[in-house]
């Protein structure tokens, strides 16, 4: 069986314990991210990994190290800062890095995640240091095999890869995007229990439109425009046929894919590697999982519901799916589910009788619904929207900050005593709305959540939480669950359990808090619900291929998660013998 790593293999002695054999020593080990423990390797090992002298001569606890490097970023000013500075002892340390960011992950998580890494994004190549996952550009497809040979990692059970042709709501990246399927994958490590060493960054850097980047001298990416449609789609061929020879075992998570690209790439290799979309399914998915916590938390039923969905992007066709697979486990009818979505692009209310891209053609009403609406143009605006369809649940995923004006919140409070309000676009800088006006234009009435963190607001002498409606409390649990089946595919149906365990896992002592989804800090315990419910599907679709999960009861599966969640802790190190 082949090592985990060309540096180093895990062991067990004989007691069961895990240990880790080193390949490689003294000066080495400490560059090593992986491996390197700084101060805190031991006595013993500093002699018998030819470390003596190279460090201090206190051997410190993991414990001393995070209270040293806490204390240094909290004296960092700007969110920038701090990001930087964890993405340098992730370098650094890795081990270390984890078990900082899980002890902070509320506080930390919007620094190595949204909004904060859309600034990293853009400045990437000018913030860049050292090098960290795999880019696979144009320059270097035609030897892609080679190239993922050079990964020292022998065991990848988890990739995220990206485009970047649609970062957050900020567009076209470049070479930039890589920090995105970096910040992705610490979320997978530090909230989802996959262990580094099983996972890799890839940047799919396949050009850039943008002539700023072009005309960038510090630019790292290629410069020249994107490939498009045939040259691309032969571009993806040869990456996942490569990636599918090199990691026979591998998750395959796409990333912030433009609209067209992001449905195409996913219906031409769904069946070829498992794999899935997070900005369409894992969107889709925490998205229709606030909608059921709400309509508990309301005492209303999902099927009595009409919903408005301002963009038509990946996202906002993403959530419209889930939602209308929502409907349909509920008993409704496709044709009953379709008729309570309404879906707007930038033209107006998505009707059959104008062009449209084919992914929001599913979304498209007959012309005859509207008659009788009030409009001014070809199709209704998302006021007249509101009101035509009787809204009750008004979502943003457009990007459009201040969509979401005072006379169109006010508007849903003429169909409902509690309208469900979600801007969920990120950034922070792209929400429709933000949560105090929202609930000061609804008397305090509305139900909100939002894509990226707010503070809590006070309205009608009580403190209201924004729940965020972050894909990190499903996409971590998605790929773990799928790493751990062993699962061929990942099914429509694995997706939808996932909300539905994200929505079980929110109770009464949230909904005292206005909250319609759990607290950041509680995306650990989370992670392994959505895996174990992920799990049982894959199970019941015969779509798991790892025997130790066949016949688990609910029990089972979360014990099984548990016990293979990793820990960010020190193991002992022996030196390798040959």
């Amino acid at each position: 069986m082949a090592r985990v790593s060309r540096y180093y293999d895990v062991k067990r002695d004989e007691r069961g314990n895990r240990y880790l054999e080193v390949y490689v020593t003294g000066f080495l080990l400490t560059r090593i991210p992986l491996l390197n423990k700084g101060t805190a390797f031991t006595a013993d090992e500093r002699t018998l990994l030819d470390l003596d002298g190279l460090l201090p001569p206190h051997v410190a606890t993991i414990e001393e190290q995070k209270e040293r490097n806490y204390r240094r970023y909290r004296l960092l000013q700007t969110p920038l800062d701090k990001h930087i500075f964890l993405r340098d002892l992730q370098d650094r340390n890795e081990v270390l890095f984890y078990a900082l960011l899980v002890d902070h992950l509320e506080e930390m998580m919007p620094i190595i995640y949204t909004p904060t890494v859309g600034d990293a994004v853009r400045l990437f190549s000018h913030i860049y240091r050292l090098p960290r996952g795999l880019t696979v550009s144009t320059d270097n497809i035609g030897r892609v095999e080679q190239v993922l040979e050079n990964v020292p990692l022998e065991d990848v059970r988890l990739v995220v890869a990206t485009d970047s042709s649609a970062i957050l709501g900020i567009g076209d990246q470049g070479f930039g995007g890589m920090a995105i399927s970096i910040g992705k994958l610490s979320l997978y490590t530090a909230a989802g229990g996959v262990a580094p060493d099983k996972t890799l960054p890839v940047e799919l850097d396949v050009g850039t439109d943008r002539e700023d980047l072009l005309n960038d001298p510090l630019y790292l990416g290629v410069r020249h425009k994107r490939l498009r449609g045939q040259a691309y789609l032969r571009f993806m061929d040869r990456f996942v046929e490569a990636l599918k020879e090199r990691y026979p075992k591998v998750i395959l998570q796409w990333e912030d894919l433009s609209k067209n690209a992001a449905f195409t790439v996913l219906d031409r290799y769904r069946k070829q590697i498992p794999s899935f979309n997070d900005d369409i399914q894992g969107t889709g998915a925490v998205t229709l999982a606030g909608l059921l916590s709400a309509m508990r938390m309301k005492g209303e039923k999902l099927t009595d519901q009409r919903f408005v969905i301002l963009g038509a992007g990946a996202g906002g066709v993403g959530v419209a799916r889930a939602i209308k697979a929502g409907l349909m486990d509920a008993g409704l009818s496709e044709e009953e589910a379709l008729a309570r979505i309404f879906v707007l692009d930038s033209k107006g209310l998505l009707l059959k009788n104008r062009h449209m891209e084919d992914y929001k053609l599913e979304f498209a009403h007959d012309p005859k619904v509207v008659e009788g609406w009030e409009f001014s143009g070809k199709a209704p605006g998302l006021l007249e929207t509101i009101r035509g369809a009787r809204a009750t649940v008004l979502l943003g995923l457009s990007g459009q900050a201040g969509a979401f004006t005072e006379p169109v919140v006010k508007a849903m409070l003429e169909f409902s005593e509690r309208p469900v309000i979600f801007p969920l676009s990120n950034p922070t800088s792209n929400s429709e709305a933000v949560p105090e006006d929202i609930l000061r234009w609804t008397d305090c009435k509305a139900i909100v959540a939002t894509g990226s963190p707010f503070p809590p607001v006070e309205c009608g002498g009580k403190t209201i939480h924004i729940g965020q409606g972050n894909n990190a409390f499903v996409f971590p649990g998605i790929g773990f669950g799928a790493v751990l089946a062993r699962a061929r595919e990942i099914s429509d149906r694995m997706i939808l359990g996932a909300a539905y365990a994200l929505d079980e896992q929110v109770g009464e002592e949230h909904f005292e808090k206005g909250l319609v989804y759990p607290e950041i800090r509680e995306m650990r315990e989370v992670s392994v619900h959505v895996a174990a419910r992920v799990i049982r599907h894959a199970v019941e679709e015969e779509l798991a291929q790892d025997e130790r999960v066949l016949g688990l009861d609910e029990k089972g599966l979360l014990e099984f998660v548990r016990g293979r969640f990793w820990e960010p802790k020190y193991l002992p190190y022996v030196r390798a013998t040959q």
